[in-house]
């Protein structure tokens, strides 16, 4: 089957059997729509599949009984391991499969590829604005081979089937650019889970407002980069950006008379003008023996990639408080959460206190596609789920992105973040000297001025840069 047409209530589908009746339902309930079977001979089917989906496993088995096993693998060895090599004519199958993986990624601007093996099937996603989206998979038949190459290509090792692993690739392209991903191997019961991440150089060059800082949020954080000395905090999940608003803060630091430098794990990207250090326990390089050298580098500012253990913490804000501005990151859920985690893992409430200078939370949200947004009547659950008071909704502009092939039928097109800034003043310290709850501490400071996250995604709510069910879905609503 094929589809042909998109009418109001169904979808056209060209099908060789129009007597196939449990695949048309099948079909109905995939696309929630009525099917109308037209019948059309199955080799014209065949050749538009291949016409307009790429090549058929047939097709692509073919390319491959050209080659045997050996050679494959033969040829795959024969590459440079770092992925550089240019995919000829005359290249191997899998070569180029793996490769047109990674191209199509790049250009459909996923984050991810996830390779998962499964019963009968190797499962091919790409997570693209943070919501992952099934593509074609490969065979299953070539499961094996296609993992041996990525594997080979991020210098892992091959042999090794029984034990996580990671690496990474380097593409060379051919406009001289390059593409950089880092991959992660599980072992599974059906096979070695592959995921590639791919490291975007493009959010290096990130500054405030490119992150989605309204203006008064974004003069805040520029008073907080202004600061000469303490910690500022950058809180949230896996996945929610921490790492590119950090990137975003150095950048706007880096300047000629000022020494930065980072210690990560591991160093996902190099910038210019700043010194990294890659973390290395298997060497005794660790966080805080990093930090205890970064220190007699005589540094204005340090940026530790994540506080994970008293000693680290400790360490960090020992640096505070002798003159220099640090950054890093912790994984809660909000900004009053930070300060009772760093007294959590052991520190002492008046260290915390005196060297926190502000914490920030933050999400991503999808961004309403442009080329398709179009006004929008938010449900009466949606309104409320929100809170939002008369003046608000007079004032709104809501949109919602109605599907184009811009942004794949989805609606969203990119993503920005939202934020909840934490300022420690004076209240705030004597709270957490006095080891208050974090509900006090973050009553005290909204009293004070902090907006929460569903706060900031409501903002750009009623500004038109993102829809109601988005901001509902990745933040949490206010006691009150």
């Amino acid at each position: 089957m094929i589809p042909v047409h998109r009418l109001a209530h169904a979808v056209q589908v060209a099908i060789a059997d129009p007597l196939d009746f449990e695949s048309l339902d099948a079909l109905r309930y995939v696309l929630k729509t009525d099917v109308e079977p037209i019948v059309v001979p199955g080799d014209k089917i065949d050749q538009a599949i291949s016409r307009y989906y790429g090549s058929t496993d047939e097709s692509v088995e073919a390319l491959i009984d050209s080659y045997s096993g050996d050679d494959l693998l033969v040829k795959a060895a024969a590459t440079d391991g770092e992925g550089g090599d240019d995919v000829g004519e005359g290249d191997a199958p899998i070569i180029k499969m793996v490769y047109g993986m990674i191209m199509d990624a790049q250009r459909l601007k996923a984050s991810d590829i996830h390779l998962e093996p499964l019963e009968k099937r190797l499962r091919l996603r790409y997570r693209m604005d943070g919501v992952l989206q099934e593509m074609r998979d490969p065979p299953k038949r070539l499961q094996s081979t296609i993992i041996s190459r990525i594997k080979i290509m991020g210098n892992i090792s091959i042999a090794e089937r029984r034990l996580p692993q990671d690496g990474r690739i380097s593409l060379a392209m051919q406009d001289g650019s390059s593409i950089d991903l880092r991959v992660s191997t599980v072992p599974t019961v059906h096979g070695e889970s592959i995921v590639m991440r791919i490291l975007d150089k493009s959010s290096l060059t990130l500054g405030l407002p490119q992150l989605g800082f309204l203006s008064d949020d974004q003069l805040l954080m520029e008073r907080i980069l202004g600061l000469p000395d303490g910690i500022f905090l950058v809180t949230g999940p896996t996945g929610s950006g921490k790492s590119t608003t950090l990137y975003a803060c150095l950048n706007t630091l880096n300047k000629p008379d000022r020494k930065l430098i980072t210690v990560e794990d591991p160093v996902e990207y190099e910038l210019a003008g700043i010194n990294q250090v890659q973390v290395n326990a298997d060497v005794g390089m660790t966080f805080a023996n990093a930090l205890r050298a970064m220190l007699r580098q005589a540094p204005n500012i340090i940026m530790v990639g994540e506080i994970r253990d008293a000693e680290t913490g400790g360490i960090a804000i020992n640096a505070s408080l002798t003159g220099h501005l640090v950054f890093s990151t912790l994984h809660t859920n909000d900004a009053p959460s930070a300060v009772t985690r760093l007294i959590d893992i052991g520190i002492k409430p008046f260290l915390v206190s005196s060297s926190v200078r502000a914490v920030m939370a933050q999400r991503l949200i999808r961004k309403v596609c442009s080329n398709c947004a179009q006004p929008y009547t938010p449900s009466e659950y949606e309104l409320r789920a929100l809170n939002l008071n008369a003046s608000q909704i007079s004032q709104a502009n809501f949109r919602m992105g109605h599907g184009c092939d811009n942004c794949r039928g989805t609606g969203y097109k990119g993503r920005a973040g939202i934020f909840e800034i934490l300022l420690v003043d004076d209240e705030i310290r004597n709270l957490i000297n006095d080891q208050a709850s974090v509900s006090v501490i973050r009553q005290r400071a909204r009293d004070l001025g902090m907006r929460t996250l569903r706060e900031d995604g409501i903002r750009k709510v009623v500004a038109g840069m993102t829809s109601p069910e988005e901001v509902i879905s990745v933040t949490m609503g206010d006691k009150d």
